[in-house]
């Protein structure tokens, strides 16, 4: 009973850690003409953000062997909740900026801790219905973002109500202290800095590095498609705007309904089988995709949902088994950078990409990624299996 309440608080923090995300982009077009800022002024808040998150990701294994998970993601929430709280009495630009460091350096810790922590304490299933509860965050943020807009009222008012979410949650974690576990790993912090002990994880550990990879890899897959599908839409199929924007919300429809799904899969397919099942999914959405016909594109787009849906949260959750339990906190932060650095560069990189060729690269660009990170699955996981039998008796 306590492990389940404790697992019930861990999908709230999942959620609050969903709720900023897609709240910037919602509240973007009414914020850039209140703050008398370009309209692309959105992208650096959006890096400043990304930044923070890779920061306290390759931080966060020190931390948390310092302090623990649930203080960890405790003071996280906070930051972010306080960050949140001051971008609704904001009304200059740069002071956003200086607020979103602490927004992204709180998301990083949360996200590193309690994955990890799941990753040891819980079964496969639970992961993958964790990070659905992250999509419910994601979409929950921009439904309470336009109740106000539609009203005509502040966009403050909408980080005001989502500030005021994240302060009760931090009630609720603070309270919940005293059930979280208190698991104490072999500890493997020298006197070297943080840079010099993740690189010596990384010449020292077998297939590290390939792991980093695959993460950047998938993630470069989801942010790119997640930005730039309903410009594929429009500007290559002549959509609408407005007719792009639902349908290419199905993409978020099919990551968060696979992820709960995947959770009951578990219980039939391991997680590298899984992860194997999510690249065919995206294989067979991005080929639908490449048919000329508007038929098809529908149910391209949910397919390739449905395929990244059990792909990340799969792969975090086969962290211990891949690398140890001792290194796997430290191992997950570094995996939370790698994947981070691909949200931040990549759909950028695609963006400029498209100057040149439009947007039907969009399905090559995705394609080469997904190929990459299915040549590097397979050769982690062989070479995981060989380290696993060599170690037997």
């Amino acid at each position: 009973m306590k492990k389940r309440l404790l697992l019930l608080i861990i999908y709230l923090a999942f959620i609050s850690l969903g709720l900023p995300d897609a709240l910037l982009g919602s509240a973007w077009p009414a914020m850039f003409k209140n703050l008398n800022v370009p309209v692309d002024y959105a992208g650096i808040i959006s890096m400043i953000v990304a930044a923070g998150t890779v920061i306290s990701s390759l931080y966060s294994g020190s931390l948390i062997k310092k302090f623990g998970e649930a203080k960890v993601t405790t003071i996280s929430v906070i930051l972010t909740a306080i960050a949140l709280l001051g971008f609704s009495y904001s009304q200059h630009f740069l002071f956003l900026c200086l607020l979103s460091i602490p927004l992204g350096l709180g998301a990083g810790s949360v996200d590193a801790a309690l994955n990890n922590y799941v990753a040891l304490h819980y079964q496969a299933r639970y992961m993958n219905w964790l990070h659905s509860f992250w999509g419910v965050g994601a979409a929950i943020g921009p439904i309470i973002m336009a109740s106000y807009l539609a009203k005509g009222m502040s966009w403050s008012n909408g980080y005001h109500t989502i500030a005021w979410i994240q302060i009760g949650l931090v009630v609720i974690l603070i309270l919940s202290l005293p059930l979280w576990s208190k698991r104490q790993l072999s500890n493997d912090i020298g006197k070297d800095g943080v840079s010099d002990r993740l690189l010596t994880l990384l010449k020292t550990i077998p297939g590290l590095k390939k792991a980093l990879l695959i993460f950047f890899c998938y993630c470069t897959i989801e942010a790119t498609f997640g930005l730039w599908g309903a410009s594929f839409l429009v500007f290559e199929k002549g959509y609408a705007v407005d007719q792009a924007a639902r349908l290419a919300s199905l993409y978020y429809v099919g990551i968060t309904a696979g992820r709960l799904f995947s959770g009951f899969l578990t219980k039939y397919f391991s997680n590298r089988q899984l992860i194997y099942l999510g690249q065919g999914g995206i294989a067979i959405g991005l080929g639908l995709l490449f048919i000329p016909y508007d038929a098809v594109l529908l149910p391209g787009f949910l397919m390739v949902g449905l395929g990244c849906a059990p792909i990340f949260p799969s792969l975090l959750h086969e962290t211990p088994v891949n690398f140890g339990e001792k290194h796997s906190q430290k191992i997950m932060g570094m995996q939370m950078a790698s994947a981070y650095v691909g949200i931040t560069l990549m759909p950028f990189f695609f963006g400029k990409i498209t100057i040149l060729t439009g947007y039907s690269a969009l399905v090559y660009f995705l394609g080469i990624f997904l190929l990459l990170m299915a040549f590097l699955t397979n050769s982690l996981n062989l070479k995981t299996a060989k380290e696993s039998t060599s170690l037997k008796p």
